[in-house]
């Protein structure tokens, strides 16, 4: 038996609607998994309880998994050290000295957004704290800072390789079933990948773009006006703005100075970058053909190093080298005791968590669907690819489906994490079979897998982006001191308009044999015009 037919597509269908209905994916993926082990142990609730905790554990007993677990564990427990010490406060006390209109506060806002890319929550809070009474001294509605916090947040940590978000992205790609039939790293896949998230990109050039113009339009408009009519940067009508937030390490911040904040976030740049290839040598040598990592440098090139590197190595190393170095650093600076620093850490790696036990078991509900039935899966991919092949549905209808679906379902969540988990793993199978049975060669397979699945990633962002019950934009309201309601309804508009060009981008790109030139295209037409016609209808 090659796969459990439609009984299959309870654990996946279960894990959506309860991600519906409870808000809660953890919940939702924990029940999930349990009913493909209920299917696979024939309606044997004890089987199925001990295969599901096998299973779990399973997925655990990998290199490359556990590595993954470490290194978001670690980046968390960096940024707690990083906000323990007063330095994000030091930094914003430097820029205001810089800064001396509305336009260069907010272009600054935007910049640190975009630096800051190794955590989402540090993101919305580190940079709104800092930002804040500058933009607030130039009389900048906090809707609009909540905006810039929360469309540079998610879109930047999903685009840069060295991240949280990034490497569990790739460890889902790389457990996917059709996934080895690309013939390429999962690194070298995301890095190609780039190009196509279409609505992280542009939700950054639109953030720019809003800064650099001055164009506002529906409720960010009505709020920009409310400000300047009557002095108040945010209104009470939406209820009461979140109190202050006092960053940690105010005692210190006399001591901390703007490069205190940049020193880790730069280090983890290099030994990140010179670690990718380096990982690739070092596994290379064998004593046999190739006897020294000099030997492996000179047969292998810098750009094979790079797209062969195993990521997950590569980056715990880098975490780790750059946590024991900032630790000497900040202690011998006189930022932290040696007390203070364990706190923050531990503190730090606490709070990535529920993102550990999510990724935990976006494996385990990945590898059941992937499984067959003598693996002690369901065999789902393989007849989900059999059904979309055999009933002739279309490829180039694919990408805009699933962003569509995977903005659903993260704005009904208000998890991206979550959303990556339930959709990779079903979306990556579906396109490889799609692309083999439409005798597409292997490089038109390749692009298709790319288009898709950044279709994913970009739908999943924007959902997560817009939902008012997401983290991220829970935590952009309360960096930014601005009502949430307020901070929700001023930014949709925004986020929307993005998608819609995303949407349409994906669409008429996918018509065009997932041509993602036609799509940017296709993407920027519509963003334009958007720009031109929405100030004047939504004024």
């Amino acid at each position: 038996m090659e796969n459990f037919g439609a009984w299959g597509l309870i654990p996946p269908l279960l894990t959506i609607i309860l991600a519906f209905l409870t808000k809660d994916v953890i919940v939702a993926l924990f029940l999930g998994i349990f009913s493909g082990s209920l299917i696979v142990a024939g309606g044997n609730p004890i089987v199925a309880i001990l295969n599901l905790t096998d299973n779990i554990a399973a997925s655990l007993n990998d290199g490359w998994n556990i590595r993954i677990i470490l290194f978001c564990a670690l980046l968390g427990g960096l940024v707690g050290m990083l906000k323990r010490t007063g330095s994000a406060r030091a930094f914003g006390q430097w820029a205001a000295t810089k800064l001396h209109t509305k336009r260069t506060s907010l272009l600054m806002t935007w910049f640190c957004g975009i630096i800051i890319f190794i955590d989402d929550y540090f993101n919305s809070l580190a940079v709104g704290t800092v930002m804040r009474p500058i933009t607030d001294k130039y009389g900048v509605p906090r809707a609009k800072l909540a905006y810039i916090l929360d469309s540079t947040a998610a879109p930047v940590c999903i685009l840069v390789p060295i991240s949280s978000w990034v490497i569990t992205v790739m460890s889902l790609i790389k457990s996917s079933e059709g996934f080895a039939s690309l013939n390429m790293s999962e690194f070298e896949f995301f890095m190609r990948g780039v190009p196509y998230n279409i609505y992280a990109i542009l939700t950054l050039i639109m953030v720019g773009t809003i800064i650099i113009t001055g164009i506002d339009y529906g409720a960010m408009k009505k709020s920009v006006e409310y400000a300047k009519l009557t002095g108040n940067l945010y209104n009470d009508d939406y209820g009461p703005a979140p109190g202050e937030i006092k960053l940690e390490g105010d005692d210190l911040a006399d001591k901390a100075k703007a490069m205190d904040m940049l020193f880790p976030i730069i280090l983890l740049i290099i030994s990140a970058l010179i670690l990718f290839p380096m990982t690739t040598w070092i596994s290379s040598v064998n004593g046999e053909s190739i006897k020294s990592v000099g030997e492996a440098m000179s047969l292998i090139s810098l750009g094979q190093a790079f797209n062969n590197t195993d990521a997950a190595a590569a980056l715990f190393y880098a975490v780790v080298i750059t946590i024991v170095i900032t630790y000497i650093y900040y202690v011998v600076r006189g930022l932290f005791n040696v007390k203070s620093a364990s706190d923050s850490f531990v503190e730090g790696v606490e709070s990535m968590m529920p993102a550990l036990i999510i990724l935990t078991m976006a494996w385990t509900i990945g590898g059941i669907i992937k499984y067959s039935p003598s693996e002690g899966g369901l065999g789902l991919a393989s007849y989900l690819s059999g059904v979309v092949v055999n009933g002739g549905f279309p490829l180039w209808c694919v990408p805009m489906i699933v962003f569509a679906l995977s903005a659903l379902i993260a704005f009904s969540t208000g998890t991206s994490w979550g959303t990556f988990a339930i959709m990779i793993p079903i979306v990556m199978p579906i396109i490889i079979v799609l692309s083999q049975a439409t005798a597409i060669d292997p490089t038109h397979m390749i692009n298709s897998c790319l288009f898709t699945i950044s279709a994913v990633l970009g739908g999943a962002v924007f959902g997560d982006h817009a939902s008012p019950i997401s983290d991220t934009t829970i935590l952009s309201s309360t960096g930014a001191g601005c009502p949430h309601l307020e901070h929700v309804s001023t930014q949709l508009p925004y986020a929307i308009t993005v998608a819609s060009c995303s949407f349409m981008g994906y669409l008429v790109g996918g018509i065009f044999n997932m041509n993602i030139l036609i799509s940017w295209i296709v993407s920027l037409i519509c963003f334009v015009s958007a720009l031109i016609i929405l100030p004047k209808k939504l004024a």
